[in-house]
């Protein structure tokens, strides 16, 4: 009986240890959270890039934060829609589209190899950043879609559900540009539909890595804490913020993030090779 009572005393200790180890990743949530409700790619950018330099394997990090996704989505979907930024028919349309491509996605990062998992990253970030620069200059005047131009949807939904679950990040380097310079969107509220897709996309996710056993609940459970408190607050800052400087800023984190990405990928080519 006293030994069961201390396993028991043990077990609640460890768990215990475990919660506040974790607790930083609220922090990092939030921080990811306010970013990705701003610019309307999702926090994944933010998040993933941290966690893969900390040691968390490809399918870690990019499960783990789906999780902050999903969060950071239904926070900003909830405040763009008092806002009225939404466009409601469009998003449910090419959220559902991406729902294969999730499903794909996570299967897929099972077997991800760690080095070209960050060398494939990394142009995701570089490609972040070029869109997070040049969002200004690519919007539109409105347009009429054409068939071509919803069959080029469909199939950019669902290779965006496939990068969105892959890489643990959102599909708005897809959606955003596909919404502003495609279908002539204005950029108020292509930011905002993209996170109602985002909603599809990584609620699939998730729930597709959780099936394969990929996260860790409790890691998962912090980040969405924060990234949800963090959705809604940037999505109350995009109203009021100058973009210039905050888009500077983030750029230069994520391009930096991408050349480390690099770097530690050149590293274990090298120490596989005996170099």
């Amino acid at each position: 009986m006293y030994s069961s009572k201390s396993n028991y005393i043990q077990q609640n200790s460890l768990i215990g240890d475990t919660m506040i180890d974790n607790l930083w990743l609220i922090p990092l949530g939030f921080v990811a959270g306010v970013l990705g409700s701003m610019i309307g790619l999702g926090g994944g950018i933010i998040v993933v890039p941290v966690l893969t330099f900390l040691g968390f394997s490809p399918t870690a990090a990019a499960s783990n934060s789906l999780f902050a996704a999903l969060s950071n989505a239904i926070a900003s979907t909830i405040s763009y829609s008092r806002q009225k930024r939404i466009e409601y028919s469009l998003g449910l349309k090419l959220g559902l589209l991406t729902i294969p491509g999730t499903i794909l996605g996570a299967v897929i990062s099972t077997d991800a190899a760690p080095d070209i998992f960050k060398i494939l990253f990394g142009f995701v970030l570089i490609a972040s950043a070029a869109y997070i620069f040049l969002r200004k200059k690519i919007e539109t005047k409105e347009k009429t879609l054409s068939k071509q131009m919803m069959v080029f949807a469909i199939g950019a939904s669902f290779f965006a559900g496939i990068i969105s679950s892959f890489f643990g990040i959102g599909g708005g380097i897809i959606f955003v540009p596909l919404m502003v310079v495609g279908m002539g969107m204005a950029m108020k509220k292509a930011a905002p539909t993209s996170q109602m897709i985002l909603l599809f996309a990584s609620l699939s996710g998730v729930i597709s890595h959780s099936i394969l056993g990929h996260p860790d609940f409790t890691q998962a459970g912090f980040l969405a804490i924060g990234s949800f408190l963090g959705g809604l607050v940037g999505a109350r800052l995009s109203l009021d913020i100058k973009e210039r400087y905050l888009k500077i800023i983030v750029s230069v984190v994520i391009l930096i993030a991408a050349a480390k990405l690099f770097f530690d990928s050149m590293y274990d080519d090298s120490t596989l090779f005996g170099f």
